[in-house]
């Protein structure tokens, strides 16, 4: 730019009688050279944008990719890999946000403990595969019958819990008895096999207890009480067995 400058000055102070043509193609020449000079430094400038340009758009592309990866193993850590529920990590998390919203607006709903009866019995006769597949279809039938504000997790081993939102007490029966008839009028199939399978459980309304951890004590205390007199039966706190 410097040169350019130079030229500039020289062309101003320059006289054509007195230097004369030869003079003005010498400048012609230096401007063509300063020109191609210039055109030269601004393709390297906007060279070296569109590379930085591209570096940025490298390293968002990696940001959203990672940020996808994060999101994705998230969304795996909440849901357990052989039934597709809530993870017992994940179910108390949801919890929190069900509890807000019942010391707010006081929205009714049970807490329901499952067990599979005999689970042991079964995987011994059939093996651990087979367990595997009853716990999945289990499972499934569980996340099939709950309704959008409900939720169900695996707690561990055969043992599940759902959290189901009622306002009416023939509402939470309906749905207690539409579990037990798909388990009991069904047989859960493995391989060439059709398996019999029952389970027990108990109930407990979040509504007569001052927290959800006494509520909970109760809904397992009312499933071990099942197990104990006989299995293959729901236990509500009012004495109803199911």
């Amino acid at each position: 730019f410097r040169s350019v400058l130079s030229i500039k000055e020289r062309i101003e102070s320059i006289s054509i009688k007195e230097d004369g043509l030869e003079a003005l193609t010498k400048l012609q020449n230096e401007l063509i050279y300063a020109a191609s000079s210039i055109e030269k430094e601004m393709n390297n400038v906007t060279n070296k944008l569109q590379s930085g340009k591209t570096k940025v758009q490298e390293l968002e592309e990696k940001v959203n990719t990672l940020e996808a990866e994060l999101s994705r193993t998230k969304t795996e850590n909440m849901r357990d890999h052989l039934t597709g529920l809530l993870t017992r990590r994940a179910f108390s998390d949801e919890i929190k946000k069900i509890e807000s919203a019942y010391e707010r607006i006081k929205t009714q709903y049970a807490i329901i403990f499952f067990d599979l009866d005999h689970f042991k019995r079964l995987n011994d006769t059939y093996g651990h595969e087979c367990g595997d597949v009853v716990l999945s279809t289990f499972g499934k039938i569980l996340n099939k019958s709950i309704r959008d504000h409900d939720i169900v997790g695996r707690y561990g081993g055969e043992e599940f819990v759902a959290i189901i939102h009622f306002n009416l007490n023939r509402e939470l029966l309906q749905f207690l008895k539409r579990i037990k008839t798909i388990v009991t009028e069904n047989s859960f199939l493995y391989k060439d096999k059709k398996i019999k399978v029952t389970f027990s459980a108990g109930v407990a309304l979040r509504s007569n207890y001052d927290t959800y951890d006494n509520t909970l004590q109760k809904a397992d205390m009312l499933l071990y009480q099942a197990k104990e007199s006989g299995r293959n039966k729901i236990v509500l706190e009012n004495g109803m067995e199911i």
